[in-house]
């Protein structure tokens, strides 16, 4: 898929058909988040992959905004060391990851992360050690349905040049 049809087709993909997304997939996507553009190259992100259905369900019980995690193939959890910008790194990475799951064909959803009540549960369920944020999580799966990017505002509306 051409770079841009990728951006423009991306959407948040919340139902899913049940199929399990390979390792090698899953591999290509974290990598691409591995990649990321990051501050002074601090490289912070570790991600946590899951497919266990009970730790799956475990995660939708406690994370009130995602009661599809549970129907996903698997979740990316997305932490970070605790450094000056964690959250532009690792939101940088998050984003490569959805992009790399659209052009592979996959779904996900980005999930919140770091100023939710739930992040030092997450944290606890994954076992990860003091000095880390929960910066995302990411639903992941084959779409149950076809797939249609909801409208955007055009550029001529949020375009300024020189001043607003």
């Amino acid at each position: 898929m051409e770079f841009f049809d990728v951006i423009r087709q991306r959407k948040s993909i919340r139902e899913y058909s049940g199929k399990q997304v390979e390792k090698d997939l899953l591999e290509k996507i974290i990598d691409a988040g591995r990649v990321a553009t990051t501050a002074r190259n601090e490289q912070p992100w570790e991600f946590i992959v899951t497919s266990e259905n009970a730790t799956l369900k475990r995660i939708c019980d406690i994370c009130p905004n995602g009661p599809f995690i549970k129907d996903a193939s698997c979740l990316i959890a997305v932490f970070s060391k605790d450094t000056k910008y964690y959250l532009e790194d690792c939101s940088a990475a998050t984003q490569n990851m959805l992009l790399a799951i659209e052009a592979l064909g996959l779904g996900g959803c980005w999930v919140a992360g770091d100023k939710k009540d739930y992040v030092e549960k997450i944290g606890r369920i994954f076992n990860v050690p003091k000095g880390y944020r929960l910066v995302s999580m990411i639903s992941i799966g084959y779409p149950k349905k076809d797939k249609s990017p909801k409208a955007k505002r055009e550029l001529k509306d949020v375009i300024h040049w020189g001043k607003w």
